[in-house]
């Protein structure tokens, strides 16, 4: 018999989706966990005594924790639609982005924490990155990893779409502005309306208000 999958996470995360996109993808059966991360179970206590953070995802009684090592232990484990290509410097390519999108993409998460100075600073990061991924990532392809969504597009696209939610909340202007990313721009076009993707987004005017009030509260208790 096979082991159970079960995700705990809460949503609207990206990481939480991340996980979701790579299962939806393979179309592995899973049970998802609703956490409430402002007063942790004792299962995410248990299985990610680390960090205490979302996601963690069980493989039977094994535990797996972060968001893209997640989505590589489940490449690995189910071969099927694989995420990463199989040439080796194409693989190289994809990792480098997924590590770029890790290391780069948190400034978004700053922006929607920031005020004043400290605002301006993090859209200047973000403006930087998105310039990076415009001029060096995508090249003439449809995806990253060529003409279907792969492990790099999975972890670019929770930034990206969750952007576009956040410069929204934040009200300072528009970043990511098509004229200025027509490649990206494109991109994130394909990668919404790829199937599994389409099926699996949360949505965006749903996550507005949610992050809007989010961000309200923080300011209240600022």
């Amino acid at each position: 018999m096979a082991e159970r999958v079960k995700l705990l996470g809460a949503l609207p995360s990206p990481f939480v989706y991340r996980v979701i996109w790579a299962l939806k993808l393979k179309a592995i059966p899973y049970e998802f966990i609703e956490e409430d991360l402002s007063n942790k179970s004792p299962l995410l206590l248990k299985y990610n005594p680390v960090h205490k953070k979302i996601p963690v995802f069980l493989h039977g009684d094994k535990p797996v924790c972060e968001s893209m090592i997640i989505v590589e232990y489940i490449d690995e484990m189910w071969p099927q639609n694989p995420l990463l290509p199989n040439d080796p410097y194409e693989r190289a390519l994809a990792r480098f982005w997924v590590k770029f999108a890790e290391d780069k993409g948190s400034s978004v998460w700053r922006m929607f924490r920031a005020k004043g100075e400290e605002l301006g600073k993090t859209m200047k990061e973000t403006l930087e990155m998105l310039q990076n991924v415009e001029e060096h990532g995508l090249g003439e392809k449809k995806f990253f990893g060529g003409d279907s969504v792969g492990m790099a597009d999975i972890a670019i696209g929770s930034v990206v779409y969750w952007l576009e939610v956040i410069e929204e909340v934040v009200g300072e202007g528009v970043i990511f502005e098509a004229h200025k990313f027509p490649r990206l721009h494109a991109w994130i076009q394909n990668f919404k309306q790829a199937p599994v993707i389409k099926e699996n987004l949360p949505d965006r005017d749903w996550m507005v208000t949610f992050f809007k009030r989010r961000r309200e509260a923080m300011a209240a208790s600022a």
